[in-house]
């Protein structure tokens, strides 16, 4: 399944994930800017990702824990989520997630 996700400096990519993987796991094995210090643990805000408006609802609601975390995250939007709470599924076929700058590595 594909994912797309545009990253901190506007460049589009179309990152190939398999099912059940963690979206931010796909953008860290593909290389893309992103901290992801924790590594999926829910204990950081360092995979923060804007999800597409059109995508938003077809994604569960963020845990309590993420949400947490979402609130100290400087640069929080109302379609902000942590890429390592989201896992791909044939719903989710051509998801498109855009990396927070406070998600870059450098």
């Amino acid at each position: 399944m594909k994912i797309h996700v545009t990253d901190q400096d506007g460049g589009e990519h179309e990152l190939e994930g398999l099912d059940g993987w963690r979206v931010m796991e796909v953008i860290r094995d593909w290389g893309l800017n992103i901290k992801a210090e924790c590594g999926g643990a829910a204990s950081c805000a360092t995979c923060h990702v804007y999800v597409d408006e059109a995508w938003v609802s077809k994604l569960p609601a963020p845990s309590d824990d993420e949400e947490d975390l979402l609130y100290t995250a400087q640069d929080r939007r109302p379609n902000s989520r942590l890429s390592c709470q989201i896992l791909l599924s044939d719903e989710l076929d051509g998801l498109k997630v855009t990396l927070a700058e406070g998600a870059r590595q450098d």
